[in-house]
């Protein structure tokens, strides 16, 4: 692709929990910047990926999934994710087609909360319709998309695997095809605009998604209290605290003798110490705070909402 100007601008992601949006960033920035569980609603916060190319520099917003629950802590979830929709120059609406070619009935319900936000003149809407590795005949694809043609007539579609990148590069560079001309906002070698301490929490509660098991991953929060750097050592202190709303959850992440939290502070040290290129020491806490998910105040300190 030949292009006389640099290309500039905001791509949001969009779609149903589990639909594979920060697969797909990751996927495009070559190295993790939002966390991945097999769980639905693991991205509470509306996250910046910056892919820079020689003919564009492209800011993904990866944001949370679109449903339908209720909750203060679920309306600053889906306050997030509109946000970016209105920020930015184009919309990629992302849907587990392997969900769907199984059970059909679910797709109306998921998909349809987007229909009206995403539609309309002068859009650019990209529907990927993903996961289509993991559909073996592929004849069960046709009814997923032809509905979903249906209820995004105004789009694009592309079929990809974000996972293995089939299909992924084609919408890349239809992507940059729509770009408006500009200038780079970002130097080429930044890669998102959230602070490394939010990273360092993200890591740890992915850890948090990964050894826990059922509903209990949705009533944690990370907060880092403390980040000490001593640049003579390549050494970084890291203390944070895992919020749990209920007390009977505490000792169910702590694990017997410690031995749940001790994995869960090893695992998420060796990443990040892959991710700030320095030695880290990561102590880690738990603490009951009860209805935090009701709390704006605690919402807001831990990054969600305005």
């Amino acid at each position: 692709m030949i292009m006389s100007e640099f290309k500039f601008g905001w791509v949001a992601l969009l779609g149903p929990p589990n639909a594979g949006k920060s697969t797909l960033m990751n996927h495009y920035m070559g190295q993790k910047i939002a966390i991945v569980s097999p769980k639905p609603q693991t991205t509470r916060n509306r996250i910046n990926g910056i892919l820079s190319t020689d003919h564009s520099q492209i800011v993904f917003l990866d944001t949370p999934g679109i449903h339908r629950l209720r909750g203060r802590m679920n309306r600053f979830l889906l306050d997030s994710a509109w946000q970016a929709l209105n920020n930015s120059d184009a919309v990629v609406v992302l849907f587990d087609a392997s969900l769907y070619a199984s059970k059909p009935h679910l797709m109306e319900k998921d998909l349809s909360p987007l229909v009206k936000p995403v539609s309309g003149p002068g859009r650019n809407l990209f529907v990927a319709v993903n996961k289509v590795d993991k559909v073996k005949d592929k004849a069960n694809l046709l009814p997923v998309m032809q509905k979903a043609q249906e209820m995004f007539p105004e789009a694009e579609f592309f079929p990809v695997s974000a996972l293995k990148g089939d299909g992924t590069d084609v919408l890349l560079n239809r992507l940059e095809e729509v770009l408006p001309e500009g200038a780079p906002m970002f130097p080429d070698d930044q890669v998102s605009t959230v602070p490394l301490r939010f990273m360092a929490s993200e890591t740890v509660r992915e850890k948090l998604f990964l050894s826990l098991q059922q509903e209990l991953p949705y009533t944690t929060a990370v907060e880092i209290e403390n980040w000490q750097e001593e640049p003579e050592r390549n050494l970084v202190h890291i203390g944070a605290v895992i919020y749990t709303s209920k007390k009977n959850h505490k000792g169910m992440i702590i694990g017997r003798q410690g031995q749940n939290l001790k994995k869960i502070g090893t695992s998420a040290r060796k990443e990040l110490e892959e991710l700030l290129d320095m030695k880290v020491m990561l102590e880690l806490w738990v603490k009951v705070r009860e209805g935090w998910t009701e709390d704006s105040g605690f919402l807001r300190t831990i990054g969600l909402g305005e």
